[in-house]
């Protein structure tokens, strides 16, 4: 089928709340290139949205996946075991942030990860209330959402919410929240968190904070280096959790294994999913082990999390990700992608902020750079434009405004400049 017939057929059988970016439909993909099913080539820049860290079909998943479905596909892992869960376990216990001893479990997707790490959290303090902040994103379950920031699309429509979460502003600097500049003003937006104990919720009360480390669909909003450890102190301070949504940042994303580790961070509780599963549907949390043992038997736990496959296909990217240095390859990439918005911003007013951390980059258009006036019609019009001219891509920002890029990491450095050519030759077709 082509693909109006089969975004004919979409718009029959599923439902219009389902995103529909554009009217292309795959056929294959290998490493950072998809075919549509008229044969076209689009270059990946958005990696399934952080999904394909390893790329499209890198043969080692393919080959774990074949290994494991010729062996068994299911038994739920509080039935029978099986050694891909306990091994995957062991390799988020022993890689994320802090030498304590952890504990790990699997559930099936991000936004399940942040629900569970939040039961966590409460069940082991005893504590009910949590701390998020403006422009984050965790997910669209009720209680995800209840966290997650943006109001249009996520939650028009949707309430009421879950109770007890409060929000404050992010360390966004292109938009500080005190109208300050980094680094003259000492990082003060991390005091926030310490007036939210004045003004709206008792610090005794308060289970846990949550944070992306680099918010996504926030926009790449990347804080000073000193902002988390400010804000892990105040934690610490008043005995509260710091839970690291580490979703779409963590598995060598920002050129470390998580994007903790740039600021010497060590939340209690980290989630993690996305490129867990290199496009199975698998997530884990991971905390202390005297946090996530005080839960009791069969209170966290799926039927399908950490199914054999996906563990199989997580043990895979750790694999690649080492063997191929894609750490280090995560920030070559950045880098690359990165001085090339900053040439474009030297040429075209609308691209306010160029920003990122490792392989995490974006834009952000403006109207105006004095004002900073939002240009999201700007950046729709853009987005489209990418699609037509061959380059997968997703938006980002509160408000509509930003463009992101999540290349596969093992992506070769001529579809990588390829798809940069085609970029800045998009750019001057709408500005």
């Amino acid at each position: 089928m082509h693909n109006s017939e089969l975004h004919q057929l979409r718009s029959q059988a599923v439902p219009r709340g389902v995103p529909a970016t554009a009217p292309v439909y795959a056929a294959r993909a290998r490493n950072a290139v998809i075919t549509d099913v008229e044969g076209r080539d689009y270059i990946d820049f958005a990696a399934g949205i952080g999904v394909m860290n390893v790329g499209h079909c890198h043969p080692k998943v393919v080959e774990a996946l074949k290994d494991q479905a010729e062996l068994f596909s299911h038994t739920c892992f509080g039935l029978t075991g099986y050694e891909s869960y306990v091994r995957l376990a062991e390799k988020l216990d022993r890689l994320t942030p802090g030498g304590f001893e952890k504990r790990t479990f699997f559930i099936n997707s991000g936004a399940e990860a942040v629900e569970n790490a939040i039961k966590v959290a409460r069940y082991a303090t005893g504590r009910k209330s949590i701390v998020a902040f403006e422009d984050g994103f965790h997910g669209r379950t009720y209680m995800t959402l209840s966290l997650t920031s943006q109001v249009d699309p996520y939650k028009v429509g949707f309430g009421p919410y879950a109770s007890d979460v409060y929000r404050i502003p992010y360390a966004y600097c292109y938009r500080c929240p005190l109208a300050l500049s980094y680094p003259s003003c000492g990082c003060r937006c991390a005091s926030l968190l310490e007036n939210a104990f004045d003004k709206h919720v008792n610090a005794d009360d308060v289970a846990a904070v949550i944070a992306e480390p680099v918010q996504g669909e926030g926009g790449f909003i990347v804080p000073p280096p000193e902002y988390m450890g400010k804000i892990m102190k105040i934690c610490e301070e008043h005995g509260i959790l710091l839970i690291a949504d580490e979703i779409q940042s963590g598995l060598g994303r920002t050129g470390k294994w998580f994007a903790m580790e740039h600021w010497g961070v060590t939340p209690d509780i980290v989630v993690t999913a996305k490129a867990l599963g290199a496009g199975l549907p698998i997530a884990g949390v991971t905390g202390r082990q005297e946090i996530m043992d005080t839960v009791h038997p069969s209170g966290v736990g799926t039927t399908f999390g950490g199914n054999p496959l996906a563990c199989r296909a997580g043990l895979a990217v750790f694999d690649i990700i080492e063997s191929e240095g894609l750490l280090e390859r995560a920030t070559v990439v950045g880098d690359r992608i990165r001085d090339r918005f900053r040439a474009m911003q030297a040429r075209y007013p609308a691209i306010g902020d160029v920003r990122g951390l490792g392989g995490m980059a974006a834009m952000e258009f403006v109207e105006d750079r004095e004002t900073k006036k939002p240009a999201g019609d700007l950046a729709k019009a853009y987005r489209a434009k990418l699609y037509e001219n061959g380059v997968v891509n997703i938006g980002a920002g509160t408000y509509h405004n930003v463009i992101r890029i999540l290349v596969p990491l093992t992506i070769e450095d001529s579809t990588l400049d390829r798809g940069l050519d085609i970029m800045e030759q998009t750019m001057a077709q709408v500005s």
